[in-house]
């Protein structure tokens, strides 16, 4: 764990996952670099594999769809989802369970709740991915939860924190 970091606390529920840590940069900053398709595109996936995002409608019922390449070529789906909540600055929810519109999704996995507050170093940053049981949390430890995420988000700084 770097100096930036704090220990990871336990979700509030079972079957959450949580990644959390300062960032040292503005929260403004920090929300940009979620709410820019093109930026948020720079670091959502583990290097070196590349993300596009198709869609990031910022509103509730908006569409937030991403795709992935590993080779920069050839694109799969990664995330096709509904955007729940959107509070500048502060907490952006979205969920796979829901695409545009409200609609249902075939195949729901997550919801994620991002957080960000004020913090003597920067920005406090939490993301929590939100499990229907504990066998789906399971699941989602067994894909690589933690080492996904945690990459993400120190991307995420990487990014944010030169700028």
């Amino acid at each position: 764990m770097d100096e930036t970091s704090d220990p990871q606390p336990e979700p509030a529920d079972a079957r959450d996952l949580l990644v959390e840590r300062i960032i040292r940069a503005p929260r403004s900053i920090v929300w940009a670099a979620w709410t820019d398709a093109a930026t948020l595109g720079r670091w959502w996936v583990p290097a070196p594999s590349v993300c596009r995002v198709l869609d990031l409608e910022l509103r509730p019922g908006g569409s937030f769809r991403t795709e992935f390449s590993e080779d920069g070529e050839a694109f799969v789906p990664q995330i096709t989802g509904c955007v729940l909540e959107v509070v500048p600055e502060q907490r952006l929810v979205w969920t796979t369970a829901l695409v545009a519109g409200w609609r249902p999704a075939e195949d729901p996995f997550i919801t994620a709740v991002i957080e960000m507050e004020d913090h003597p170093d920067g920005t406090r940053y939490r993301a929590t991915a939100l499990h229907r049981d504990i066998a789906q949390r399971d699941h989602h430890l067994e894909l690589g939860f933690h080492a996904g995420w945690g990459i993400v988000t120190e991307q995420l700084a990487t990014l944010v924190e030169q700028a």
